[in-house]
């Protein structure tokens, strides 16, 4: 006899926020997508080490490794980049583990605001944490929206000084 169980095991966990950033879209892109190896550990600021592993220029195929805390333990994992359109979009996912983030970029009207969409996947949550999903939902929509609000604040730092 086969269990059934209330949720879908392989339903992917997803978070997203969005954040207008008053600069234009090239200048955006050149921070998050352009500069991503060097900047990303300045908005994610769980990554307590990480390393590029092709070099610091951006190109699909592009390995990382980092290590996260989150709750007090280290999780070391090595993600690749998967789609990279200038200006447009820059996509990773984990290699060894089941996430991927995208950094999507649109322009308003006479190139500003940027508008920069922060969306994040687990693709799947293994059968003993699905109880919780709604929990790891909140947490992931909360870390989105920490992410996209660290990175408009980085943007408008950097480009004063």
């Amino acid at each position: 006899m086969q269990i059934k169980f209330p949720f879908d095991s392989s339903k992917p966990v997803v978070g997203e926020a969005s954040v207008e950033i008053n600069k234009s879209i090239n200048d955006v892109f050149s921070y998050v997508g352009e500069n991503f190896f060097n900047n990303y550990p300045n908005w994610a600021v769980e990554v307590i080490k990480f390393q590029p592993l092709d070099g610091d220029k951006v190109f699909i195929g592009a390995k990382a490794k980092q290590v996260r805390k989150e709750s007090g333990t280290e999780i070391e994992s090595i993600f690749e980049i998967t789609d990279y359109k200038p200006t447009i979009r820059l996509c990773f996912q984990g290699v060894n583990t089941n996430y991927k983030h995208s950094y999507l970029l649109e322009t308003g009207e006479n190139n500003q605001p940027t508008k920069l969409t922060f969306r994040f996947e687990l693709s799947e949550l293994e059968i003993f944490m699905r109880p919780f999903e709604k929990m790891i939902r909140i947490a992931i929509e909360d870390g989105a929206e920490n992410t996209v609000e660290n990175i408009k604040n980085l943007i408008e730092v950097e480009t004063i000084h």
